[in-house]
This record gives structure tokens, sequence and C-alpha cells, in this order.
């Protein structure tokens, strides 16, 4: 964590078992039960600094591997034509899975489908594959997304996350849908 970081503790009276911790901006908020004791949210909110490091130290690596694997699939569901000029993880993306820019051939996927399995990830590289073809998501852009045999689980998939995601934060009222958290962690 940077020295500019800051840490904000939010306390919630809903939350009862869990400690969760995400990054906005430069601040890093921690969000325990309201019934901690002073030491306890100390304990935790250091436990979970530690962890937040932890997880972004492991993501910084892997754009070669993500544009690779993109690669693989467009060759393997999309015909291997329109491959990609680069693919890589952002931190930036809060209400998108990924992104794609077909006039540079870019494609930008959020890293909070780093711990998400990987068929859920292959299906949004798909998706952003198919865009280098077809901008719009018309009819047959799906037609092209629906060659990946998991297209339809993984987009269940992606809705039940984000429908949980909304539940927990209208419980907590810490977050708006806008600003759901990127990379959070929960013990």
């Amino acid at each position: 964590m940077s020295s500019n970081s800051k840490i904000e503790v939010r306390r919630s009276s809903r939350r009862r078992r869990t400690v969760s911790a995400y990054r906005d901006g430069d601040t890093t908020v921690v969000l325990v039960p309201a019934s901690f004791s002073h030491a306890e949210e100390q304990r935790w909110v250091s436990r979970m600094l530690r962890k937040l490091e932890a997880k972004q130290g492991r993501r910084h690596s892997g754009d070669e591997e993500l544009r690779a694997r993109a690669v693989e699939l467009a060759r393997r569901y999309l015909d291997g034509t329109e491959l990609p000029e680069s693919v890589r993880w952002v931190d930036n993306q809060h209400a998108r899975w990924g992104s794609c820019t077909p006039e540079s051939r870019t494609i930008r996927i959020s890293r909070r489908l780093v711990d998400m399995p990987s068929w859920v990830v292959d299906y949004v590289l798909v998706h952003e594959l198919a865009h280098l073809r077809i901008p719009t998501h018309g009819r047959d852009f799906w037609d092209l997304v629906a060659r990946y045999p998991k297209a339809e689980r993984a987009r269940g998939y992606l809705e039940g996350f984000s429908a949980g995601a909304r539940a927990e934060t209208a419980e907590d009222g810490t977050m708006t849908e806008e600003e759901l958290p990127e990379g959070t962690v929960e013990d």
C-alpha cells in the first residue's frame, strides 16, 4: 500500500459473520461488524490489508497468459480471425466484466474475474473477442458468442454473482451498484 493510501473502517450492525475489504481509489475500505471491540477492529484491519496486498500481488502478473488464452479461444471458437493486439487485466472496471476497443484491437478484463472459474473468464474473453468482429450486441454477435459451449452457463453465473453483490450492498448500505468493489476479499 502506498504512503498516500487511506484506510476507512465502516461498521455495520447488520454485518455479523464477515469482514470485507476493498480498494476504492487510494482508500482501502474495511467493513466490520459494529459489535467488534477496538482491538478486534485493529486486528482484522491488519489482517485484511495483508490479504489484499497478497491478492493484488498475485494479480499484477498474467497479462501475457491472458492474451495467450484469448488467442486460443479465438482460434477454437471464432475461426481464429480478428485476434487481439493486447489483452490485459484492469482495476478500473467496476460495472463491466470486460471491454473492447475494436479500432485498436485491445481487450480489457476486470480483475474482479480473477478468482472466478476459468470457464467464466473464458466466456468474458469470447464475448470481448466477438466484439473485434461485431461491435454491437445484435443477433449475429450473440450467435458468435454462442459458439462457446458454456456461454449460457457463464452468463447465469455472472448474473447470479452480480445479484448477490447487489443484495450484500443493499444490506450493508455502504455501496451503490455503480461502486461495486474491486478486488473484494471476505473472510
